[in-house]
């Protein structure tokens, strides 16, 4: 009987398994890289107006030309005078700028009853801005009575609509 030593034991196990690990296909241990972060949103474009400070546009859409009356009254409202005082800040930003308030009533009523509550109400929101330091020399007032209406409809939502008072930029405003 052939007696194999310790050490060529050990060296024939070692080339058994080495021999045997070559017969393997080894798989493919792959990683994939971790995903890319998305890309972050472009910035938004800056917001960019066509509006001119200190024009007629930038009064009517900036600021708000127009309050409006209860039925047959010529007083402002709680609720107006907030959109007066801004509107007296911004005639006081751009000093240049004179205005035009125009007094406007619904249909009902005589043509002279309504000319002269239009001039009520325009004469209202004047003395109102007047109040809050504006130069009485920058504002003018005209009264349309009914004959401008913005709705022509018969019925009380309409009616409110042209019971106002309007600002018109009548001159010295930025182009």
């Amino acid at each position: 009987m052939i007696r194999f030593s310790t050490s060529l034991k050990f060296a024939a196990l070692s080339a058994v398994l080495v021999l045997g690990a070559c017969t393997h296909k080894q798989e493919a241990v792959t990683t994939a890289p971790p995903p890319a972060a998305p890309a972050p949103p472009p910035a938004p474009a800056p917001v960019t107006s066509s509006i001119i400070p200190g024009s007629a546009e930038d009064l009517r859409v900036n600021v708000g030309d127009t309050v409006h009356f209860a039925y047959d009254q010529y007083n402002v409202e709680e609720s107006d005078k907030a959109l007066l005082g801004r509107q007296a800040a911004w005639l006081q930003r751009y000093p240049a700028v004179r205005v035009t308030i125009e007094g406007h009533a619904d249909e009902r009523g005589t043509r002279e009853y309504n000319l002269a509550l239009g001039a009520r109400r325009a004469n209202a929101v004047r003395e109102y801005l007047v109040s809050q330091g504006v130069s009485t020399g920058r504002i003018e007032t005209i009264s349309y009575g009914k004959e401008r209406p913005i709705c022509t409809s018969s019925d009380e939502g309409c009616w409110a609509q042209n019971r106002r008072g309007v600002t018109i930029v009548s001159g010295g405003a930025n182009s």
